[in-house]
């Protein structure tokens, strides 16, 4: 992290009013210098140097934006700019987004403080911020042409308005959304409250992230931005398993995971080894009437939740979207369906012409998580990642919940792979095996069948080909 001494130390003078509006050239001497992280790396969370205590939170891979006290008044400086981040070892992306990373760093505040965020614009277009879920002046609110005039290239402009409710919140555009947002520029919001409050307990691990997609073709590494629906790349926080860290805790501690997404699609949150409540939303805490515990929680667009969970299960433990197609990485859609196929004597004679041919999905996928099949530079592989047992055959939203019972109160290190006490790991039976019991037919019809073909007939399925233009 660079400048981070020149930027929380002494607060200059801010004099004119502030509004969504330009910032003069004499005011601009006065602002706050902006802080850059490029590094990939779940950073320590950021203990407040100044202002009211909280409980920080950790950003999964990212960080939290540290600021300046201003006669009592909390400044930021979030700079709207092109960035390239690493989605995972070996897999860089050109991306948009703030302060040299996409998503953006954590901005945290508490309950009642007065918020002033400072926003440059380096992009090549206009563009805005808009505070999702605030109470606020509409005037603040950050949508281009509503309620502000945009932010131009080359310009900075000012918000400030009060944190006037606890919650789970995120920042994103309201200026052409559909490429910005595309291009990854989003990032997370966390209002402590001021005092001890009835719905929101307080934790040991309070982890942060967003639920982000690309289109990024194989060998390419810029976005394609008009995509509808076929995303090739899931992400958290704009990483793909395996560049996601895990999330390390202790034995017995109280964990927050406060989840928000940006994709163009609901996920199905599901955590391995523990229940969870879910305890908030962008709407604020949920009434302790409607919580109970659940597995699998579905975070829709737009939305945050906000998951409590006691880690009383030591272990890894896996925690992913449950769509399986969100689980890999730089997925083609017209792979056709070759399960069953023999393809030997094609793929001998292929082979003899195309060195590098090799046959794709004839006994199910797992072989690829494997295979060293020659990709383009800067392709994301379907599946990969390497465990303790072998190959984990997952990729895109996918990572682990680490629970020990060594692991120090505030240490977020990772502790390597769970060391499983003896007899507690599946494994392979060769002793004498039972004829299993099978299904062998169908089932009662519900009423007898009429006009029946007389033979059999094998009905030919064609996958229809969406056709986006008429949307």
């Amino acid at each position: 992290m660079t400048n981070r001494r020149n930027f929380l130390s002494g607060a200059g003078a801010l004099t004119g009013a502030v509004a969504a509006a330009a910032v003069s050239k004499v005011a601009m001497a006065a602002l706050p210098e902006p802080v850059l992280q490029t590094k990939p790396d779940t950073m320590a969370p950021l203990v407040p140097p100044s202002g009211r205590p909280y409980n920080p939170v950790v950003t999964l891979n990212g960080w939290t934006l540290p600021w300046r006290m201003n006669n009592g008044v909390k400044e930021f400086h979030l700079v709207a700019e092109p960035v390239v981040r690493e989605m995972a070892p070996g897999f860089k992306a050109n991306l948009w987004g703030y302060n040299g990373q996409s998503p953006g760093p954590t901005i945290e505040v508490v309950e009642g403080d007065r918020v002033r965020i400072f926003v440059t614009n380096k992009l090549p277009e206009h563009t805005s911020v808009h505070w999702h879920g605030q109470r606020l002046p509409s005037g603040m609110d950050g949508v281009a042409g509503l309620t502000q005039p945009a932010i131009r290239p080359g310009k900075t402009f000012v918000y400030e308005f009060v944190a006037r409710r606890p919650g789970t919140f995120m920042y994103h555009p309201h200026a052409d959304e559909m490429t910005q947002m595309a291009m990854g520029m989003m990032g997370f919001w966390v209002t402590h409250p001021k005092a001890e409050h009835p719905l929101i307990e307080k934790v040991d691990r309070d982890f942060v992230f967003l639920l982000n997609a690309y289109d990024v073709e194989p060998g390419s590494a810029t976005p394609k931005i008009m995509t509808m629906a076929d995303f090739n790349i899931w992400s958290w926080n704009s990483r793909i398993f395996p560049g996601i860290d895990s999330l390390n805790v202790r034995l017995n501690d109280k964990v927050r995971i406060r989840i928000g997404n940006l994709t163009m699609t609901n996920h199905p949150i599901h955590l391995h080894g523990h229940e969870f409540l879910v305890t908030g939303t962008d709407g604020g805490p949920t009434p302790k009437s409607s919580r109970h515990y659940e597995v699998t929680t579905d975070v829709a667009v737009g939305q945050m939740r906000q998951i409590d969970f006691l880690a009383d299960e030591e272990g890894d433990w896996a925690f992913h979207c449950h769509k399986s197609h969100h689980t890999m990485n730089a997925m083609g859609h017209d792979v056709p369906t070759m399960i069953g196929l023999d393809h030997k004597d094609v793929a001998r004679q292929i082979s003899s012409l195309v060195p590098d041919y090799m046959v794709m999905g004839e006994r199910g996928m797992a072989d690829m998580a494997e295979m060293e099949m020659p990709v383009p530079d800067n392709t994301a592989r379907m599946m990969t990642g390497e465990g303790p047992f072998g190959s984990v055959e997952m990729g895109g939203m996918f990572s682990v919940v680490k629970v020990r019972r060594d692991q120090k109160a505030g240490d977020y290190a990772n502790p390597g792979w769970f060391k499983h006490p003896p007899g507690t790991v599946a494994y392979e039976f060769d002793g004498a095996i039972p004829e299993p019991a099978r299904g062998r037919h169908s089932g009662a019809a519900a009423m007898p069948a009429q006009n029946m073909p007389a033979k059999n007939i094998e009905v030919q399925i064609r996958k229809p080909v969406a056709d986006h233009g008429k949307h």
